[in-house]
């Protein structure tokens, strides 16, 4: 039991303050003792934890801990401590603190028990991750950064319009799971967090922006955003059917372009689409053990995703290059690092012994059970394209196939290796004693036992059948530099009859409303300088004015104040 009961986010935040004042030498060892205190937190808080406090005529809970976000509280202030190792060569405080209020706000999210906690942590995270974007410093990762940042508003506006429809209906704050097509906060809520989760085909965000992110701010990017949506969709919307939908389109859309996309850390970016969707179907099932598959799926995909992420980023780190088609030949010069990267690719892949064979079949077993067969083919299916595309054509480009050029290898720091080593124990681990994971996971799991004969002969017929076929068709697969056309293909060429729509067509109305208004302005003005000169001018042509001819008769304005005052009389005593 901890001596004081905080929110984990606390812990994580409090690096912002002491960070900035601490020396240059040891702020990246200093960095480490925040996520590690959240971790900490996150590991002792008994479930059933509730922390509230008054705001605005609400009781807002800052703070419950359940056994779904306990396990995604461990796995996320966990990660956000191995990408601390990893940087441990990185010096810049701006870096430092955004990975630490990105990381703070997933834990904000996943602990809150409230709309509004959860909406402004929700918030908190954009700002640290639009930070790890722009902090490239390079023309493509700051228009990266803007398009991603306009994603995540629209998302933002979503959620709190979703979030305003629900608080002014049931008159609470409080999370609580909808009921499919339950009402209109609910759809707009979903549509949020569905922008977040990379749905199709409001994914295009993430292959942008993460291969343009520094080498240690993707590692972060990698963990956080999509798995936090996870962990919304577990928590406000299981047994949706459309997510089931969504999720199986995720998985297939996701692998057919990481298998052709050029840069390494892109591939790996499509891969978190199809990830993140095997998880979105588990939710969308909706069963006590759809809903631990997908738990336990998040929780791999993490350690894995991650550790892939990494070793990208110590090639980029190395050699200054990213794209398949520049790399090769590197497997004698980075030994290690090709190693940490095998174990991710098999553990993506759902090989035997790896953590993401015990996740996945999860999620298939809970498929069967529930008589979605067509979507437990399509999801294995999926499967076949994740070992084909990072299992193999990536590892095979970049380490084995011919040099393409002569590189001068950067040594890579300690905290990387350090990093990816832990992070390759932990996936070897979780594959070995899946207990330990399954033990965590919010359902009892009752007779599921992952290390079956069907289980192992499928998960292996898999692996040797494809391999098999690339090997065959290697040649044809070459990489080359060029650009695969996504869906944002579609928002960009249509941004011109947008942009003439909504900003051109604007500007004129209301330059026009600007020039009328002007117009009427000056009529009233010259009107109340000398109103009898002004009518007679407006049909009659202009001259100068004629006091003789143009003053009216005294008598005039005292009959029209006369007048006026008797009917203002005689009104008031009505």
């Amino acid at each position: 039991m901890p001596i004081i009961e905080l929110p984990p986010v606390l812990a994580m935040w409090l690096g912002l303050l002491i960070l900035p004042l601490l020396p240059q030498k040891i702020r990246p060892v200093a960095f480490l003792a925040f996520p590690a205190a959240a971790l900490y937190l996150a590991l002792t808080l008994p479930v059933g934890t509730v922390l509230t406090m008054p705001f605005a005529g609400y009781e807002l809970v800052v703070l419950q801990v359940t056994d779904l976000s306990r396990v995604f509280g461990i796995i996320f202030a966990l990660i956000a401590l191995l990408g601390g190792i990893y940087s441990l060569h990185m010096r810049e405080t701006g870096q430092q603190c955004a990975a630490l209020l990105y990381a703070g706000g997933a834990l904000g999210v996943t602990f809150s028990g409230d709309f509004f906690t959860l909406l402004v942590c929700w918030e908190v995270m954009v700002a640290g991750s639009t930070y790890l974007i722009w902090a490239r410093r390079t023309k493509e990762a700051q228009g990266a950064g803007m398009r991603y940042l306009l994603y995540h508003l629209l998302g933002g506006g979503l959620l709190l319009g979703g979030i305003v429809i629900h608080v002014q209906t049931t008159g609470s704050l409080l999370l609580t799971s909808f009921t499919p097509g339950e009402s209109m906060a609910a759809w707009l809520i979903l549509a949020g967090v569905a922008i977040n989760a990379a749905m199709v085909p409001f994914h295009s965000w993430l292959p942008d922006s993460y291969p343009k992110a520094t080498v240690t701010g993707s590692v972060f990017l990698s963990a956080f955003t999509t798995k936090v949506a996870v962990y919304v969709l577990a928590v406000l919307f299981p047994g949706w059917p459309i997510l089931l939908t969504m999720g199986v389109v995720m998985t297939l859309y996701g692998v057919t372009y990481a298998f052709l996309a050029n840069d390494i850390r892109e591939i790996l970016g499509h891969h978190i689409v199809s990830q993140v969707g095997y998880m979105v179907a588990g939710i969308g099932i909706g069963t006590e053990l759809a809903i631990n598959g997908a738990t336990a799926h998040a929780y791999n995909n993490i350690l894995y995703k991650t550790l892939m992420f990494m070793c990208a980023g110590a090639v980029l780190y190395a050699t200054g290059a990213s794209k398949l088609h520049q790399l090769g030949a590197l497997a004698s010069r980075m030994r290690w690092v090709l190693i940490f990267y095998i174990i991710g690719g098999l553990s993506i892949s759902g090989a035997p012994l790896f953590n993401g064979f015990t996740s996945k079949f999860i999620i298939l077993a809970a498929a069967g059970e529930s008589y979605y067969y067509l979507a437990k083919f399509l999801l294995i299916l999926a499967s076949v394209g994740t070992f084909l595309s990072v299992g193999i054509k990536l590892p095979y480009y970049t380490w084995f196939h011919e040099k393409k050029a002569d590189y001068q290898l950067k040594p890579i720091p300690t905290g990387m290796m350090a990093a990816m080593a832990v992070t390759s124990l932990l996936c070897i681990f979780y594959g070995i004693f899946p207990d330990f994971l399954y033990r965590k996971l919010p359902y009892l799991m009752v007779d599921f036992r992952p290390f079956i004969i069907p289980h192992l002969v499928e998960a292996i017929q898999i692996l040797i059948f494809t391999f098999l076929g690339f090997w065959v068709v290697r040649a044809k697969l070459t990489p080359k530099d060029k650009i695969s056309l996504d869906t944002d293909w579609f928002f960009r060429t249509s941004a011109p009859v947008f942009r003439k729509v909504f900003i051109g067509w604007v500007n004129v109305f209301f330059d026009t409303c600007d020039r009328l208004a002007f117009r009427f302005a000056s009529f009233v003005s010259s009107l109340s300088i000398h109103p009898v000169l002004l009518l007679r001018t407006m049909r009659l042509p202009r001259r100068e004015f004629d006091p003789d001819v143009d003053r009216s008769p005294l008598g005039v304005p005292i009959a029209l104040t006369l007048l006026v005052t008797v009917l203002i009389a005689g009104w008031s005593l009505f």
